[in-house]
């Protein structure tokens, strides 16, 4: 969208005559009209959306093929980032079926397909226009990867020199990147899925494991192969901006965002949201969910919003703030409830309709982006998450319904009467002096 010119060639014209009298002897000469002033935008913001696959969720077996037929929809959606969750050949000493704990950084599991699998996956994204995004696990090894006798020197020790485990997870051990093997044989492995695989960049599991020095060398290869090369590390410290990493973790979002929907102060997003941005360097963004899949293996899938049917209210939220959205493989899915482990092999039922939910908020996300660089103002209510932006003669207008119950809501007095597009469902509507929301209702509203 181009927003209208905000100085007219009129005025102009005025300005400039009487800069020329000025210049006269008269001292009774008209003063110029003031200029208007300038919209107040931000940086640009993303236009992006994350879509993370779990393999896991497609397929009992050949989850890749599965993942290949399910692209165009993916893409439909208006996601043009697909996020895949490890692929690597997965641990089995001490393993408790984590994909995170990898025996073979180069391997592939056998049950998600082959290597051929796997290219032809990243070749069908590309086409649809997507980048392909892998999950990787820098910080640590299964036990029986080849690393643990082949290069024992790779791994920290402990009090009695034995290769010591990471953190409290007892299925992988620690690496060591003060070894110099260390750095040259993980970024090794990354670069062959970079060269050989094509993908178009990674997403660091616990970034905080491994050094900013690891990060910053690994990266500049990347970027040295592919200047766009996309990364995208697990933490909220903004620190790692830095070492080049394009976005971070906006971890207590989703958080404060059930807590609004579960009977807490929908304006406390508002909080939330200009905290955890105002960190976030130009040219960066952060990244904020409904779900991803530590949140839904934690939580009921049903009630963490207090209802399946909140989630796309949810994701209005997550979505038409500062940041960049993502959706997690299973909100286009019907799932009646319970925790959603990642670690189990359990095809979802994928829906159409479901998607074109999302589908929905997501153009409007996208068509939104220049006037989401508006200055934000919101209208406190504790039921209703409501703002606007505005620059010039357009306005953004956003409404969600955080509860489940119908919710009438007066809309800004300066808005009242003005013609605006209803971005969701089409069309031309005159704002009205009050909207009714109905439960888990939302409205976005654009001209």
């Amino acid at each position: 969208m181009k927003l209208l010119r905000f100085i007219n060639a009129a005025a102009a014209m005025l300005v400039m005559a009487a800069v020329s009298a000025g210049c006269g002897d008269s001292k009774d000469e008209p003063v110029p009209p003031v200029e208007p002033d300038q919209p107040v935008l931000g940086p640009e913001v993303s236009q992006n959306v994350i879509y993370q696959a779990n393999p896991r969720f497609f397929a009992s077996d050949e989850c890749f093929k599965a993942v290949t037929a399910r692209i165009p929809a993916i893409a439909d959606m208006g996601c043009d980032m697909l996020w895949i969750m490890p692929v690597n050949t997965p641990g089995e000493l001490k393993a408790f079926g984590s994909p995170y704990c990898i025996r073979d950084f180069r391997g592939i599991n056998p049950r998600y397909g082959t290597a051929t699998d796997f290219k032809a996956l990243v070749d069908a994204a590309h086409k649809a226009g997507m980048k392909v995004v892998l999950d990787w696990i820098a910080n640590h090894t299964a036990w029986d990867h080849e690393w643990i006798t082949a290069h024992p020197e790779y791994y920290r020790k402990d009090a009695a020199g034995n290769i010591a485990q990471a953190s409290t997870w007892t299925d992988v051990a620690q690496l060591d990147y003060s070894n110099a093997g260390t750095v040259k044989a993980m970024t090794d492995d990354m670069l062959y899925w970079v060269n050989e695989m094509g993908v178009d960049g990674f997403r660091c599991d616990y970034a905080e494991g491994v050094p900013h020095d690891f990060w910053k060398q690994a990266i500049d290869k990347f970027r040295a192969i592919r200047p766009d090369f996309f990364m995208l590390a697990e933490t909220s410290q903004e620190s790692f901006y830095k070492d080049g990493f394009d976005m971070i973790y906006d971890w207590n979002y989703a958080p404060a965002v059930a807590a609004a929907f579960t009977g807490g102060k929908a304006s406390d997003i508002f909080t939330r949201e200009a905290d955890s941005w105002s960190k976030v360097p130009e040219g960066a963004s952060i990244l904020r969910y409904v779900f991803n899949h530590d949140v839904a293996a934690e939580n009921d899938y049903a009630r963490y919003y207090g209802s399946a049917d909140a989630q796309p209210a949810a994701y209005v939220a997550a979505a038409m703030l500062h940041g960049t959205p993502m959706i997690y493989s299973s909100m286009d899915a019907d799932v009646n409830g319970g925790k959603l482990s990642f670690f189990d092999y359990k095809p979802l039922a994928f829906s159409a309709e479901k998607a074109a939910v999302y589908k929905a908020i997501n153009k409007a996300y996208k068509a939104s982006a220049e006037l989401r660089r508006a200055e934000l103002r919101t209208y406190p209510d504790k039921d209703v998450l409501s703002f606007t932006r505005t620059a010039g003669d357009h306005t953004l207008l956003v409404m969600v319904n955080t509860t489940a119950d119908a919710r009438t809501v007066k809309t800004p007095i300066a808005l009242t009467g003005l013609r605006m597009t209803d971005m969701i469902n089409g069309g031309e509507t005159a704002v009205p002096v009050t909207i009714q929301l109905p439960a888990y209702g939302y409205i976005i509203y654009m001209n």
